[in-house]
């Protein structure tokens, strides 16, 4: 009896040492098991006490009075799977006649704290099935990604959402986003992300980061172009739009429209395109956009209509031609000047870390998701990188992307230099490696070398 009560002692011990300082192995040792034994056990009453129960058919009603039996329960949805995750449940639900997914939504919250778990998010699956992830800790305080993710042509996983699910970047579906973040919120280090994923791809990674270079140029082996300036970022945007218009000139001559050739081979952007003709899509990164649109002279207001113009035009055209807009700034609103609400109304994809103030969340979401502009401003300053993600649909989720140094994301550009592909167009603003040092030129407009 002293043995196993000294064992019984050292097993209550490490799990609560592993629930305070490795949660994860925590919940795979031993959360998983009691939180799945605790929502079979307590489910029925759970569901009655939140109200997501309906009353029985009329007919086993009838059946039980014709009988002399007792009155049937009310019905909860029923189970149709559980299954467990690296970090929480999943519960696939069938809704009873006359409920909604709506029900399942509002009632998430006491869902969390009925079935004492960490958080519970719920979508509806198809007509009548809703899955319901319950995580069993906090994910997002230390976000640790899975060793396997599904990655595709231009999908990159950048974050972990509070449901413990993969956040990705999916390019194809989403082609431009606009990312806002006041100063140390942990949006450089989403920006990294995002280049450490697409860094393996063939894709063409532009850069503009008027910041003197200091965040995109250590990663130049890696990008086809860079502009660290307005007067060379102009110049960079033309020549897009121009090559841009060079690829919808490839794509007029491959449609192949016959009465030959079925609809489904017809081309309509560079994906529909035999693979020895597609180009190569680029992704252009511009690290701080309100730079891009300030000005204080009578010519830089000129060079300013020419870059924001030259921006409209790629949101609004450049999906099809392989072109894909990743804008950040601290602040994004009509006090930039004309056009920048035009742009904006082009970009669907929308993230939002830790801002100074509501008007700024109103500028991410007020126009599509007014729900996650309260989220949105209540981030704490202490938990840096947490976010706010979310689309024109309406839907939003919150997100925190893995803490990835500087000094990380180089030593990856590094190791995929190979795969920058050289594009005509951009050439004059590849970024060249210089002396022994490894100095980084922005571009040959730029470089005193050549001037």
């Amino acid at each position: 009896m002293t043995a196993f009560t000294v064992a019984l002692v050292l097993v209550v011990a490490a799990a609560g040492l592993l629930r305070w300082r490795r949660p994860a192995w925590y919940w795979l040792a031993f959360g998983v098991t009691l939180a799945a034994l605790r929502v079979l056990v307590r489910y029925r009453s759970v569901m009655d006490a939140c109200g997501l129960t309906v009353p029985p058919a009329r007919w086993r009603l009838s059946l039980a009075r014709a009988t002399n039996r007792p009155i049937p329960e009310p019905r909860p949805p029923r189970i149709r799977r559980l299954r467990p995750t690296r970090t929480g449940l999943v519960l696939r639900l069938k809704l009873r006649p006359g409920q909604d997914a709506f029900d399942i939504a509002a009632a998430s919250d006491r869902l969390r704290h009925s079935l004492s778990m960490f958080g519970v998010t719920s979508r509806e699956v198809r007509s009548g099935v809703v899955e319901v992830r319950m995580t069993g800790y906090d994910v997002l305080k230390r976000v640790q990604m899975p060793a396997e993710t599904e990655t595709r042509a231009m999908r990159v996983p950048v974050a972990l959402r509070e449901d413990g699910s993969v956040h990705y970047r999916d390019f194809r579906a989403i082609p431009h986003a606009l990312t806002l973040g006041a100063t140390e919120s942990g949006k450089s280090v989403y920006q990294r992300n995002l280049v450490a994923g697409l860094a393996p791809l063939d894709v063409a990674l532009v850069g503009i980061d008027c910041k003197q270079g200091v965040e995109l140029f250590p990663l130049a082996r890696r990008f086809s172009a860079l502009a660290d300036s307005p007067d060379t970022a102009a110049e960079l945007l033309d020549a897009l739009v121009a090559r841009m218009a060079d690829v919808y000139r490839l794509i007029r001559t491959q449609q192949r429209i016959t009465v030959d050739v079925p609809d489904a081979e017809i081309a309509a952007d560079i994906w529909d395109l035999p693979d020895e003709l597609r180009p190569t899509p680029v992704v252009v990164l511009v690290d701080e956009v309100a730079e891009l649109a300030l000005y204080a002279t009578k010519e830089e207001e000129k060079q300013r209509d020419r870059i924001i113009t030259a921006l409209v035009r790629l949101a609004q055209l450049g999906r099809a031609a392989g072109i894909y807009l990743e804008i950040c700034g601290q602040r994004f609103g009509s006090e930039l000047g004309k056009g920048i609400t035009m742009l904006r109304a082009q970009l669907t994809g929308r993230t939002a870390h830790r801002l100074n103030d509501e008007t700024s969340a109103n500028m991410a979401f007020g126009d599509i998701a007014p729900d996650a502009v309260l989220a949105a401003i209540q981030i704490p300053a202490e938990l840096r990188g947490l976010a706010i993600a979310g689309d024109a649909s309406g839907g939003w989720h919150r997100i925190r992307a893995p803490h990835t140094s500087l000094r990380q994301a180089v030593n990856l550009c590094n190791r995929y230099a190979e795969r920058t592909p050289d594009l005509p167009e951009l050439a004059p603003f590849r970024p060249a490696m210089t002396g022994t040092a490894t100095e980084l030129v922005p571009s040959a407009k730029a470089s005193p070398a050549t001037a």
